[in-house]
């Protein structure tokens, strides 16, 4: 994990790399002791394939950046194969609850085109449907009480108010690709609102792109939003901004127009094995990107 001095040293290559920072500053998180050692044991349990990530996901920074504790409601975007769930579950524990937020089922062929596959969007949808059912075996009922919904399909009246904190982590971008269809950003953003209790946090990490770069570019089909953009559209949905890290940070990563995020690990979609190209997104490492807490007013 990541020391103070570590944390500031990648605000200054941020700085360096042209990548705009937005204030408030990043702020030292604090947990309380029970807290601390909850997370590192959920952390410790982890599988090894899990582990290997932690240098470029730093979960255990992230989830005390987001002031996130044992007990606590939580929902989490796009939870997929539960790499940041499997942390979180036994981490609330069991008087905690995490609240998979899946993506609507409208939103598949707008991402894929026109020409998508029916067969690849019907197993889109199977997956999330059947995600609430499959985390639940991951702990048994050792680990916190697992629902789910789906984003922006009117599912959450009854859990108004309710919740302590929403992270989005790496999910926005496909939200903002729909939003022109779908109102998908917007619409997630002010459904997190809803949710959230006074004074409760949303967390995001996104992958993030050059503020020079176009509007266009960084409209999510490159897989970044610009830091600036996010920050206006969680304002414009009645949130404050409370604070930016800068501790999943990259400033390696410096995308051109040209670029889109998964020509890096872990995707490399962009270059074969073995080649001088692989080489050189391998030197990068993973994406660059922000890390925000809002909050709804208390």
């Amino acid at each position: 994990m990541k020391t103070i001095s570590m944390l500031l040293a990648a605000t200054a290559a941020i700085a360096l790399a042209g990548c705009q920072s937005i204030v408030p500053a990043e702020e030292p998180a604090g947990l309380s002791a029970e807290a601390t050692t909850a997370l590192d044991a959920a952390l410790a349990a982890q599988e090894d394939e899990a582990k290997a990530r932690y240098n470029a996901r730093n979960p255990g920074e992230t989830i005390a950046f987001f002031e996130i504790e044992p007990g606590m409601t939580v929902v989490e975007a796009l939870p997929g194969g539960g790499w940041y769930s499997k942390i979180l579950i036994p981490y609330l524990g069991p008087e905690g609850q995490l609240i998979g937020a899946h993506y609507p089922d409208e939103i598949w062929p707008v991402l894929f085109g026109e020409n998508a596959d029916p067969d690849r969007i019907a197993g889109f949808i199977e997956r999330s449907n059947g995600w609430a059912a499959g985390a639940r075996e991951w702990y048994g009922e050792d680990g916190a009480d697992i629902q789910q919904y789906k984003m922006t399909d009117g599912q959450v009246s009854e859990n108004a108010g309710t919740v302590d904190a929403v992270v989005f982590i790496r999910a926005l971008h496909n939200l903002n690709r729909a939003e022109g269809e779908l109102s998908t950003m917007s619409g997630a953003i002010s459904e997190a609102y809803d949710l959230l209790k006074p004074g409760g946090v949303v967390g995001v990490v996104q992958h993030r792109g050059p503020e020079g770069n176009s509007d266009e570019w960084a409209d999510g089909n490159a897989g970044y939003l610009k830091q600036s953009a996010v920050v206006a559209a969680f304002e414009a949905g009645g949130f404050e901004l409370d604070a930016t890290s800068e501790i999943n940070a990259n400033p390696l990563d410096v995308p051109g127009e040209d670029d889109f995020v998964w020509r890096l690990p872990p995707s490399r979609a962009t270059t074969e094995e073995g080649t001088p190209e692989r080489a050189a997104v391998d030197a990068i490492g993973e994406s660059d990107r922000m890390t925000l807490r809002f909050r709804k007013p208390a």
